[in-house]
């Protein structure tokens, strides 16, 4: 007689996970990064068609490119990432435009707002690099009125992005029972993380292109301002740095679609919003979800739904700039 045993799953410690991604995300300078995909803030606001005085909380903001659409916009915006030094670089490019922002370190699993604070939650490649996923979905849609919209851009699983971190998982495997973070990036995902809560959910998938001057040049941003990156060469003993190397260069090579010499890169991107991406090749979704006014449900959108204030006009008047708040959590993911 045989029998089969089988151990049951460990536990994952989301608290542990939590603190390698803020270190990771805090390493190197995002900013760089982030900043080359400041158009994607902006066609995410255009989807949501977010109006003037709209109340708009940006999760996991990095260094605010959906803050700061939201702000060009007469939102009355605040902005949460769980580190610090990338708050601090939304803050000085809001400072530079004027735009009265609030910056406030919070972690998106654990949201210090009452239910039902915001018209409008958005997170630009933010949210879906949480740990736990199912519950920052939950904290997004509690501080979301009902009738309110969530908006998001993610990246796909076959995008390069996508691609990128299965890569760097083939050198440094993700912790045991964490799913991926590209998951976000399919609507299956959005309807099992979101559920009864939504109302209903619209998905466009975009291009976004990521213009460098070469895959080598791609390779050395990355290499040096991109936190997991430059974290994951940091691991490896130089033989494997090599290897990754190369290996981050044939994928940029991979993506391209530029025919003259120069890199681009095209990533796919599931969204509310359009994307594109030059030197190399990637893909991204959007999505708009929208809720029954007379329920928790939410929306999350690419192109928005429901007006705030129950379909009133808003007043377009600026708020007027208010200091940051003391920060009070952090949180971030990879």
């Amino acid at each position: 007689m045989s029998a089969v045993v089988t151990s049951p799953t460990p536990a994952v410690d989301f608290s542990a996970v939590k603190t390698k991604q803020q270190a990771a995300w805090s390493a190197g300078d995002y900013a760089v990064v982030g900043t080359t995909l400041q158009i994607v803030g902006e066609s995410l606001c255009e989807a949501l068609d977010l109006r003037p005085g709209a109340r708009v909380l940006d999760v996991a903001a990095g260094n605010g490119n959906a803050t700061l659409a939201a702000a060009r916009r007469w939102a009355d915006v605040t902005s949460t990432d769980y580190v610090p030094a990338l708050l601090e670089r939304g803050r000085a490019r809001a400072g530079a435009e004027g735009l009265p922002v609030s910056f406030e370190q919070a972690d998106v699993e654990s949201l210090q707002y009452p239910d039902a604070s915001f018209d409008v939650v958005l997170s630009a490649f933010g949210v879906m690099f949480t740990p736990d996923q199912e519950k920052a979905a939950a904290e997004m849609a509690r501080v979301c009125k009902p009738g309110g919209k969530i908006g998001l851009a993610n990246w796909t699983p076959s995008s390069f992005v996508g691609e990128l971190f299965k890569l760097i998982g083939r050198y440094l495997p993700p912790p045991a029972g964490v799913k991926s973070p590209a998951l976000w990036g399919t609507e299956e995902r959005l309807r099992e993380l979101f559920g009864d809560r939504l109302g209903s959910i619209a998905i466009e998938p975009k291009d976004f292109v990521f213009r460098y001057r070469s895959a080598a040049h791609f390779l050395e941003v990355f290499r040096i301002y991109y936190g997991p990156v430059h974290k994951a060469f940091g691991a490896l003993d130089a033989a494997m740095q090599e290897s990754l190397a190369a290996d981050l260069v044939a994928l940029a090579e991979r993506f391209n679609r530029a025919t003259d010499g120069s890199p681009w890169i095209a990533p796919n991107m599931l969204r509310a919003m359009p994307a594109k991406i030059t030197p190399i090749s990637a893909a991204a979704t959007t999505a708009r979800i929208r809720c029954p006014p007379d329920t928790a449900a939410r929306r999350m959108v690419s192109s928005l739904t429901n007006e705030p204030n129950g379909g009133e006009p808003v007043a377009a008047s600026r708020p007027s700039p208010q200091a940051a708040p003391t920060p009070k959590r952090a949180t971030r993911t990879s």
